[in-house]
């Protein structure tokens, strides 16, 4: 039985003071173990919000990291940092990260790759255009990023480190729309067979895949009851604690 997990994206928004307000207004309401929540805030919170994880109701990832390890790339924030503050989760190739930023499928394999070996726990984002799902083109187009971000990994490391996966269809994040449950569910056992052949059927079965898209507690629930999402990735629904603790509630309800 796979343990839900909720994390929360929270983009570029709040500042240091918004994010203490909220993290703690989240932390003080969550009382159940039965669900692993992951709070992404922005770069600049993070060493401020590791003093409150120590009690393990819920755990830090970062939005992003470098593809490189160490050197003069101004900016840039390493897997080492983030392991070394003690940061466990980590966010690899959201969309807009490929779209904004132009991160290609093989930067994105290499992040992938360097995080699994500072034994990070990626959350390794995919998800089809709103062309490619019209075109009936959706189950190629996320074979392709799984079949490139996944290029350098092995099935020991991808296990040992318990990689998330996140389908998160770019026409439904931030607009409002949702991938119907029924859409949702089929990439979702797509992505688990995939992981199967990729690897075997017992990591397949371990391995937690998210539905990510405009997520609220009043979809939550029909979402989550599907018997291949394990959990979310919230955008903007994060950003408000009672609408964040009600996606949680539904995961454990």
């Amino acid at each position: 039985m796979r343990k839900p997990l909720i994390a929360g994206n929270w983009k570029m928004n709040t500042t240091l003071s918004e994010g203490l307000a909220l993290i703690h207004s989240i932390h003080a309401s969550l009382s159940s173990t039965s669900c692993d929540v992951v709070i992404c805030p922005p770069f600049t919170h993070l060493a401020s919000f590791s003093e409150i994880c120590r009690d393990k109701s819920f755990f830090l990832g970062a939005q992003n990291m470098s593809v490189f390890e160490s050197g003069a790339y101004t900016g840039e924030v390493s897997p080492g940092m983030l392991r070394d503050m003690g940061i466990p989760y980590v966010i690899i190739g959201h969309s807009e990260r490929r779209t904004l930023f132009v991160e290609t499928d093989d930067i994105i394999a290499k992040k992938l790759a360097l995080a699994l070996s500072y034994q990070l726990t990626p959350i390794l984002c995919i998800g089809e255009s709103l062309e490619a799902r019209e075109n009936g083109r959706a189950l190629q187009i996320i074979k392709q990023q799984l079949d490139e971000g996944l290029r350098h990994i092995t099935s020991e490391s991808f296990s040992l480190n318990n990689a998330v996966i996140a389908y998160e269809p770019i026409w439904a994040i931030g607009t409002g729309k949702v991938a119907s449950s029924e859409e949702a569910q089929e990439v979702h056992s797509f992505i688990r067979d995939y992981l199967a052949t990729r690897f075997s059927d017992a990591i397949a079965e371990k391995t937690r895949v998210l539905y990510g898209g405009s997520v609220k507690p009043d979809n939550a629930q029909e979402l989550l009851a599907k018997p291949d999402i394990d959990g979310a990735l919230v955008g903007g629904a994060s950003l408000v604690s009672d609408a964040f603790l009600g996606i949680i509630n539904a995961a454990i309800s």
